[in-house]
């Protein structure tokens, strides 16, 4: 091979490895910057998708922290650990829940079993459109193999109190000394109960799902007598 040949043949070769490293460049996802307050929303948001996608089991800090294109540290920053993750997502799901069941309880259209039903429908709603969620809130990952913190803890207590304050607007003796209290937790169960059997797929279509809250309002209702 001629030396001009050969100077040829080396130019071309620089051209394409160039060319290969300004593919690569190009084709790294840039990392992800966000304020403060901005990552924290984000790390709940993009671990609302993974539980979602595959289930609570494959939610992991480092998978979360790939996803969001952020440093493990910067994580860690917000998260100290998975239980204090989930703790955030039950949180979450708790606000959203109480937001939903508080605008159906301020509808004060029609008689005690049309507001009781509509109570029930926007609980049972929520539970059947996140049953991951509702799950993680309810279920023994957090309450049970894992440790509440302090403010699921007062969120969770917030929740059911204002169920008991709605209950009570229809049964005086809901609420009402410890017999009360377990009135009050006996009509909550009702509804939960229900929950379950939607999201492990025993009442999956949306006739038995509205027959069964209707059936359900209509309890609560005749157990004020």
């Amino acid at each position: 091979m001629h030396a001009k040949d050969a100077l040829n043949l080396y130019a071309v070769q620089m051209t394409v490895n160039l060319n290969s490293v300004k593919i690569l460049l190009m084709s790294r996802k840039p990392p992800q910057r966000y304020h403060h307050g901005d990552l924290r929303e984000a790390l709940l948001r993009e671990a609302l998708l993974m539980i979602r996608e595959s289930g609570l089991d494959s939610l992991s800090l480092r998978q979360l922290a790939q996803r969001a294109g952020v440093s493990a540290s910067a994580l860690y920053h917000h998260f100290e650990n998975k239980n204090d993750l989930l703790c955030a997502l039950a949180e979450l799901g708790f606000v959203t829940l109480d937001k939903a069941v508080q605008e159906a309880a301020g509808d004060t259209r029609g008689c005690v079993r049309d507001r009781t039903l509509r109570f029930v429908r926007a609980y049972v709603s929520y539970a059947a459109d996140n049953p991951e969620i509702y799950e993680l809130m309810f279920g023994r990952t957090i309450w049970k193999s894992g440790k509440p913190t302090e403010s699921l803890r007062t969120l969770a207590y917030d929740t059911f109190r204002r169920y008991v304050e709605f209950a009570s607007g229809f049964d005086a003796r809901v609420g009402r000394g410890r017999k009360g209290l377990r009135r009050a937790q006996a009509r909550w169960a009702t509804v939960h109960g229900l929950c379950r059997l939607i999201i492990d797929g025993i009442y999956a279509g949306d006739a038995d799902i509205e027959g069964m809250t209707a059936a359900a309002a209509d309890l609560l209702v005749s157990e004020r007598t």
